[in-house]
């Protein structure tokens, strides 16, 4: 999302550059414990707004629904576990339930993969204040409660929008002991990116039609190395804090780009020598036992919270790959 990235707290913290290599740390052990947890956020589907459904350019409903089954069958085919979390306000036009938006959520149950509340509007805790947050998560189980109890399941994971999580740790508490007693842990980020804008520049290039295939191409063919830079950025990062490569956890979208280009993107982190989990086998790790402690007005991974709870030189957070310059102008925003 526009302000997660911990990029733009360093700068203000430190008045440093991200550089292009892990400057100043030592090569990671060759025996890693490689596992990592498949997140995807906003379901049924990332979509501007309402009217983007029933739009009648390339992102039409129908173009939607057809997506949605690419990349379904691209999980499935991956044989790798899935979480996605919901934003309810997206299954609904007006005050009105589209039961095809749900059927959409359903799908990801028959599959056999997970579901976790991402909140009603996916709103910002910073922005809208603790009561109203706590509504907006109990407003985002509606429709998610009764239809996992269809599938003999209770809601259990929640994820912050934004994952700004609190700007104190009174709010920080209070929130952990409201979700608690709802029966809901909170589901961190470890690999944290920029997929967001490669998703909205293919987007951009879809909607305008035409030929423009060779754009979608580069597009595809450099977000999986991009990615796969990401998922070793943030092993070395752990293995510099932790002394060893936690479960990671890894934050996805789900969106046109990744229904395009899901089964290449899990076989090249495979290839890194990744065995995929659940979350609840990542989050069994005792790292993520550690207090999130940041109270800052971004969401970054929460290795980056732990490194900065020990107040870590600027030099542990060099070296974090960033997206190129063309693809935020394909994607028309300033910055990750």
């Amino acid at each position: 999302m526009l302000t997660y990235r911990l990029r733009f707290v360093l700068v203000f913290m430190f008045g440093c550059c991200i550089s292009p290599c892990f400057a100043g740390d030592p090569s990671p052990p060759v025996d890693i414990d490689r596992r990592i947890a498949i997140t995807i956020d906003d379901l049924p589907w990332v979509v501007g707004s309402d009217q983007a459904w029933e739009d009648r350019n390339s992102l039409s409903a129908k173009n939607i629904k057809q997506h949605h089954r690419r990349l379904i069958g691209a999980m499935k085919k991956a044989k790798a576990p899935v979480i996605g979390f919901v934003n309810e306000g997206k299954l609904y036009s007006g005050d009105l339930l589209q039961k095809n938006r749900l059927a959409m959520l359903d799908d990801w149950l028959e599959a056999g993969f997970e579901l976790g509340n991402h909140t009603y509007g996916h709103v910002s805790l910073h922005d809208v204040g603790l009561q109203a947050y706590e509504e907006n998560i109990l407003k985002g189980e509606q429709q998610l409660r009764p239809l996992l109890a269809k599938h003999k399941q209770t809601p259990q994971w929640f994820r912050h929008p934004y994952l700004r999580a609190g700007r104190t740790l009174e709010d920080k508490a209070a929130l952990q002991t409201f979700l608690s007693e709802h029966g809901y842990r909170i589901a961190p980020v470890t690999v944290d990116n920029g997929e967001w804008v490669y998703a909205f520049a293919y987007r951009k290039i879809l909607a305008k039609g035409g030929d423009n295939k060779e754009t979608l191409a580069r597009l595809r063919h450099d977000y999986i190395p991009y990615m796969v830079a990401k998922v070793d950025f943030f092993e070395h990062a752990s293995i510099n804090l932790l002394g060893y490569n936690l479960p990671q956890i890894l934050l996805m979208h789900a969106n046109e780009l990744n229904a395009d280009t899901y089964g290449e993107l899990i076989a090249a982190i495979r290839a890194k020598g990744y065995r995929f989990v659940t979350l609840e086998e990542s989050m069994r790790d005792p790292a993520y036992k550690r207090a999130d402690t940041f109270t800052g007005r971004f969401g970054p991974s929460w290795i980056h919270r732990w490194a900065l709870a020990e107040k870590k030189p600027k030099a542990f957070y060099e070296g974090e790959p960033v997206v190129p310059q063309w693809v935020l102008d394909l994607a028309e925003v300033e910055s990750e």
